[in-house]
């Protein structure tokens, strides 16, 4: 299969707005009319309840690693050059497709259940280290954009330490990433500085 083609159905995955469609379906909301106004799993979570919170950060995580995954269906295998360029391009269009989703007007999430996804399909150890990190520093701080920020920055510190500086591409992925996920939460930032950054709490599902 051509990479243009991949390329078309890694956006199209990404492109499923979970949260819009699930909210609308099983609820009759559009969760981008509450909350933080974002259609990802933290707002889903914040106004459905637990159940559809987990449900949309599930698929969402499912789209980014279906995407980066599509590579297999290339000829490069992993020891090939190209084969982790190819693998986070993919990933990326997906995140793309989350974040611009054409079956929802363009108005997407943040696109980090995505790249938690895509992470997995890159690096499981990674994503697994990272995701407990998020876990534990959620649980004790109850801030999720803190945990999704720490979590981001220890997974390009990891990358070093697994591959050195063998595998540039996927160094720079990992710092990239970091970079996005720290841009894209500067408005919790400027909440955390100012005191009123909303914690996280369990709410029973509606």
């Amino acid at each position: 299969m051509t990479i243009g083609i991949l390329i078309l159905i890694a956006y199209l995955l990404g492109s499923v707005p979970t949260a819009v469609w699930y909210g609308k379906t099983f609820h009759n909301i559009d969760v981008r009319e509450h909350g933080s106004g974002n259609a990802g799993a933290t707002n889903t979570l914040r106004v459905l309840g637990n159940k559809a919170g987990f449900i949309v950060l599930f698929i969402d995580m499912l789209k980014g690693f279906i995407a980066s995954s599509l590579v297999y269906l290339t000829d490069y295998t992993k020891d090939d050059s190209q084969f982790f360029k190819v693998q986070m391009i993919l990933g990326i269009v997906a995140v793309f497709g989350h974040v611009f989703p054409l079956f929802a007007n363009f108005r997407g999430g943040k696109g980090i259940a995505t790249i938690m996804g895509m992470a997995i399909s890159l690096d499981y150890r990674i994503a697994l280290i990272c995701t407990l990190l998020f876990i534990v520093i959620v649980w004790g701080t109850r801030y999720i954009s803190v945990g999704s920020m720490l979590g981001a920055v220890v997974g390009a510190i990891l990358s070093f330490y697994f591959y050195g500086t063998d595998e540039p591409i996927v160094n720079g992925f990992f710092i990239a990433l970091s970079l996005m996920v720290i841009y894209t939460h500067r408005a919790n930032i400027k909440r955390l500085m100012a005191g009123n950054e909303n914690k996280f709490a369990f709410k029973k599902s509606t």
